[in-house]
């Protein structure tokens, strides 16, 4: 079975979870296995407020 190809850039997760206050936990997991996913929603939020940022619309 192929691999999907990752929406999100793996510096983009790191900033949402630094940003969220979970980055820590990923560094000493050393991955997104143990997120919840309320976090893992919660970083999606993010990512998309850090793309409407950069676009400029709010």
């Amino acid at each position: 079975m192929a691999r999907r190809r990752s929406i999100m850039s793996d510096a983009l997760k790191m900033e949402c979870a630094k940003e969220l206050g979970f980055f820590d936990r990923l560094q000493t997991d050393g991955d997104f296995g143990n997120v919840s996913s309320r976090n893992c929603g919660s970083m999606v939020r993010k990512a998309i407020e850090i793309a409407e940022r950069s676009l400029g619309t709010s």
